[in-house]
């Protein structure tokens, strides 16, 4: 079932269910229902699982659901935070096995959920791959893999800075703004109809517009979703190879995942590297349990060992205030959130509270999906990570 123009729908397994509307489908209350139905919504690509076998998830359960945490003095469980923060999917890692795991909101265990920018840690982990293989050198300019961006701000940029969102490139992030560059990039994605007819209809012709530059590369992280989609050009151009079949080959094959998993597409036929990549909590788990093996699972060895030890260190010097509100301490570093400079704990994020927490010290994972009612609440973060910091320190105890 795809949208046609202005049209509308209901949610077909819900009688009575209000219309969705085609420019809202992403938003409150909709997206309760639509980040589990991505597929029924927009043109996707499959992320295919490969012929290997599954890598086993072993299960010791255990009950977290009554460990307590407290945040700016207020004291609730995790089942309360599970039901007052619009969870779909959650399961908890440690030592290898699963000690929780909860399905809400009609979520199931086969059920595909949209992962938002929790997409740029996985194109960040496929960089990581075929950096260390030689195919990409990461100090070279983008221009050497894209020399039609020597027109834009990118000119002069490497691929480490877009690895690091720390290029000087002009991109407003501003979500709810309706002429933003997020809205332009939401329309060249193929996730909204579009409200100027003058603005780029593809991915790749959005990141040509972008000829204006904020800063000097490399003086200070700024967050910008579109230096994951230049980055994903970038693989795709040296490999020979499409996103989601990079994805595919290199990591989703190789960690063992269960089910395939997918990609939101434009017209060109560009899977949407910075926010369009659809998979089960458990696979996200398989991806987690890969990172808190320093890049092994099951005994095979996926990502170098090397790449995850740099990616933990971070850029602590180039983080702006305005991300110290969540990660007073934090920082970023090839295209994922890093906690601390002491625990190295590192994270994937997206908004409407999507989150991929990793503690290798703590031998330690916890995957969150959610639909929140907001792109963004500082608030949400903070009391998601002191639940997240609860169960763990309460498993290590």
């Amino acid at each position: 079932m795809k949208f046609d123009g202005d049209f509308a729908f209901r949610d077909p397994n819900t009688p009575g269910a209000p219309l969705i509307p085609r420019e809202d489908w992403d938003r409150a209350p909709w997206n309760r229902w639509s980040f589990q139905n991505v597929r029924d919504i927009l043109p996707t690509t499959r992320v295919w699982r490969g012929p290997g076998p599954v890598t086993p998830l072993p299960t010791a359960l255990q009950d977290v659901d009554s460990i307590a945490y407290e945040i700016d003095g207020h004291t609730d469980t995790i089942a309360g935070f599970l039901q007052a923060n619009y969870t779909d999917g959650f399961l908890v890692l440690h030592r290898g096995k699963v000690v929780a795991e909860r399905y809400l909101n009609g979520m199931a265990t086969r059920t595909p959920h949209l992962s938002q920018s929790v997409a740029k840690s996985i194109v960040g982990t496929i960089a990581g791959i075929l950096i260390e293989r030689g195919q990409i050198d990461p100090d070279a300019p983008i221009t050497q893999y894209l020399p039609e961006l020597e027109t834009t701000a990118y000119r002069g940029a490497t691929v480490q800075h877009v690895l690091d969102m720390t290029s000087g490139v002009l991109f407003d992030e501003t979500y709810i703004a309706l002429d933003s560059h997020m809205a332009q990039l939401d329309v060249a994605s193929g996730w909204k109809k579009g409200r100027q007819p003058a603005w780029p209809g593809t991915v790749w012709e959005l990141i040509l517009t972008l000829k204006q530059a904020e800063c000097e590369h490399g003086a200070s992280f700024r967050y910008r979703s579109i230096e994951t989609d230049v980055l994903a050009f970038v693989l795709q151009r040296a490999s020979g190879m499409s996103l989601a079949d990079l994805v595919s080959h290199e990591l989703w094959g190789p960690i063992g995942a269960e089910e395939d998993a997918y990609f939101t597409v434009d017209r060109a036929g560009y899977a949407l590297g910075d926010g369009g990549f659809n998979a089960t909590l458990r696979d996200y788990g398989r991806f987690a349990l890969m990172h808190l093996g320093h890049g092994e699972i099951n005994g095979r060895r996926v990502v170098p060992a090397s790449w995850i030890e740099q990616t933990r260190i971070g850029n602590k010097g180039l983080f702006g205030d305005i991300y110290r509100e969540t990660l007073p301490q934090g920082s970023y570093s090839n295209q994922f959130w890093i906690e601390d400079p002491h625990r190295r704990a590192y994270m994937a994020r997206g908004v409407f509270g999507q989150l991929i927490y990793i503690d290798p010290s703590s031998d330690f994972a916890v995957v969150i999906l959610s639909s929140w009612p907001e792109f963004l609440n500082t608030q949400r973060t903070r009391t998601a990570l002191a639940a997240v910091h609860a169960i763990r320190d309460a498993l290590d105890g």
